[in-house]
């Protein structure tokens, strides 16, 4: 559509450093386009140009109307890639632009919106990773607590360190789940935030009157910090998707095409927070031991270096504490208006039930995935120093086991970048992503666990490095990345902090499952254990997770309103689009009331009915009724949209003390088009509202 007849809304000046998981945090153009009139059409041409371009995006939509995953193979895969091309030519134009005028205002722009966003994952990859970074240190200087030989310290207890943690964070992902969906967002976010500084000041200080008094304490403030670790996967995740980009009734083209990069761009920060850990300790190390990383190394030094390395973070952690007190006040906004349409004040337990009625499927799928690479993830992380001592073999320095480690999770983000920048492509997208992340990730140990004399020799040891950081390449470039953003886009607002933290305590399950196992078994049967889990996080994906690669989430919500009010069957829009759905709702049937035509004629019936309730309102607030309620919602139609429903709709459904449940549908004269009906116009101050 040519620029001439597009309304472009003013440029807000938007929120800094909002979580976007998977909205993205606001640009300041978070509003639809309208075409403005035409003298060359006629009114019929120009309503209906006005509801094509709202019903039918051009990224989603060919010019004649057709679905995206509605078309032939040839025909889709030339109108994804068209679209795909014209948005990252305008993008690479934009940066072009943008260091043109400011040559260091890209990497401005990406703090804004990656860095900002994701620091509170960055303090949580930072801490949560150091236990196993440190290990080995704490091993070399207390071999009688942390080596093999254990007479001042009790194994269970060493053992503890692990299990507490990530006991730690599934008490957390439940319970504070629970409370973003009861409470509120907002008040989830302070909370993780203070329960993770105190945590931090906690492991800075714990001490006891010998080395297993100091390992009890410091087990527990893991328990401590971990609960608020695993508050933050679901209330980051549902708080950052309700943002103002995502809490109008219509998206933008921005959310559509990069809502999982943008994603994955703050989530990637869990790997930069493990990457400056492993620096830091390194830097510590070396200035704290005389400028060498080699034993024997000192109490009082790895104290020091320990302590530092917790007491750092807290600094930021009591910064992201502030930002959320005093940044984040409409943080509960979407989930308040959710509950408020459903008439609930509480925790919403109807649509809990309704969520496993309706989505038992999707939330096997996001927990049971979530399992399988968390064996795989925090399996290696915990004990990646056991793995990396196989692969250089011969060194006994804590060094040299740090400086593979920095090359592992050097790799690890490259497989991060790359998961952000084709986890939107319509032709690969999420669950392809996922099942090819799984498939790798079996492959690369179930090779070496059947030759692992061979590949640990001196002549097998290159292709071994080699399997061993292609694992953790697709880990990140599959299951890891995709897991935290579909637990969060397929469940509805009232019950998906619920779900998101559910099926992440699931997933914790399988790093305590590895953390128990890996304590008593050898390296070569970790090899033989973990592949398993790969093979069958892919058939999970492959049979129960829905691809929402490429669907408005704005439908999905509609989809949901219709469930949530008992008429789940008269809904037939995109969100059940076969592409969109997983195979095994498929077989189940839900896809066959897909029916594009009979959808676009509810869209514009479900417009009518928002736009005429916010008439009612505005009504109730001139005559005085009581318990009205300001409309703080920004308007999503321009003036040409309010003249045609104010023109079509019958004027009972406008009125005051009218139950709007009560009234029928608008009659269709066969055209697409309402009858004209004659309603009281609105004030020239109303307009444009």
């Amino acid at each position: 559509m040519a620029d001439d007849i597009i309304r472009h809304h003013p440029h807000h000046r938007p929120s800094v450093g909002l979580i976007p998981v998977p909205h993205g945090p606001e640009t300041g153009d978070e509003h639809g386009h309208y075409p403005l009139p035409d003298e060359r059409r006629t009114s019929a041409e120009h309503q209906r140009a006005i509801f094509s371009y709202l019903t039918h995006p051009d990224d989603c939509y060919t010019p004649d109307g057709v679905y995206w995953a509605d078309l032939p193979l040839r025909q889709r895969l030339a109108f994804v890639s068209k679209s795909q091309h014209e948005e990252a030519m305008k993008e690479l134009k934009e940066i072009g632009a943008m260091a043109k005028k400011d040559p260091l205002s890209p990497l401005t722009w990406y703090f804004r919106n990656a860095v900002l966003p994701g620091a509170g994952l960055g303090l949580e990859g930072y801490v949560l990773f150091s236990i196993g970074n440190i290990e080995p240190l704490f091993a070399a200087t207390w071999p009688t607590c942390w080596g093999k030989d254990r007479t001042e310290c009790s194994s269970n207890w060493i053992a503890a360190v692990t299990y507490l943690e990530v006991i730690g964070i599934m008490v957390g992902q439940i319970a504070v789940g629970i409370i973003g969906d009861w409470i509120g967002r907002r008040w989830g976010l302070i909370q993780d935030a203070a329960i993770m500084f105190v945590g931090l000041l906690m492991l800075t200080a714990c001490w006891g009157l010998n080395l297993e008094g100091w390992v009890i304490c410091y087990a527990f403030s893991l328990f401590f910090y971990g609960f608020g670790v695993g508050g933050e996967y679901p209330i980051t995740a549902t708080s950052s998707m309700e943002n103002a980009v995502g809490a109008g009734k219509l998206s933008t083209k921005e959310d559509r095409l990069h809502r999982g990069r943008k994603v994955t761009m703050a989530f990637l920060m869990q790997g930069w927070g493990q990457f400056v850990n492993q620096v830091l300790l390194i830097l510590l190390l070396l200035i704290l031991h005389h400028g060498s990383g080699d034993p024997p190394y000192s109490a009082t030094t790895v104290q020091w270096v320990f302590r530092l390395s917790f007491a750092i973070p807290a600094v930021g952690t009591l910064w992201l504490m502030y930002y959320r007190i005093y940044k984040m006040p409409h943080a509960s906004r979407q989930l308040t208006a959710a509950k408020k349409k459903a008439n609930v004040t509480g925790y919403d337990m109807e649509s809990l039930k309704m969520t496993c009625t309706f989505f038992g499927g999707r939330l096997l799928a996001t927990s049971g995935t979530w399992f399988c690479n968390d064996v795989f993830f925090y399996g290696n992380k915990l004990f990646q120093a056991q793995f990396i001592k196989v692969i250089s073999s011969g060194h006994n320095s804590v060094m040299t086991t740090w400086l593979w480690n920095l090359v592992n999770v050097g790799v690890s983000l490259a497989g991060y970048y790359a998961a952000s920048l084709l986890i939107d492509n319509k032709l690969y997208g999420r669950k392809m992503m996922q099942q090819v992340g799984f498939l790798m990730c079996f492959i690369m140990f179930v090779v070496p666990a059947f030759k692992f004399d061979y590949y640990t020799s001196p002549g097998g040891i290159h292709a071994f490095q080699a399997m061993y950081f292609l694992s953790s390449f697709f880990n990140q470039f599959g299951p890891n990345s995709v897991t935290f953003l579909v637990a969060g886009e397929v469940f509805p607002t009232p019950i998906r902090a619920s779900a998101h933290g559910f099926s992440a305590c699931i997933g914790k399950a399988g790093a305590l499952l590895a953390s128990v196992l890996y304590n008593y078994i050898d390296t070569q049967t970790k090899f033989y254990v973990v592949p398993w889990f790969g093979l069958a996080g892919m058939l999970l994906t492959w049979l129960f997770l829905p691809d929402t690669t490429g669907l408005d989430l704005k439908e999905q919500e509609r989809r949901w309103t219709y469930i949530r009010s008992g008429r789940a069957e008269d809904y037939h829009g995109i969100a059940i689009h076969p592409a969109h759905l997983s195979l095994w709702e498929r077989l189940m049937g839900v896809g066959k009331g897909y029916d594009p035509e009979l959808d676009t004629k509810q869209k514009i019936e479900d417009m009518r009915s928002e736009w005429a309730g916010k008439q009612r309102m505005r009504r109730n607030q001139e005559v005085g009724a009581e318990g009205a309620e300001a409309d703080a919602e920004e308007d999503d139609f321009n003036d040409e949209v309010h003249d045609y429903f104010r023109q079509t709709t019958d004027s009972g459904l406008l009125m005051p003390q009218t139950d709007a449940r009560s009234v029928t549908a608008t009659s269709d004269n066969g055209q697409g088009m309402s009858e004209k009906r004659t309603t009281p116009n609105r004030s020239s101050s109303e307009k444009g509202q």
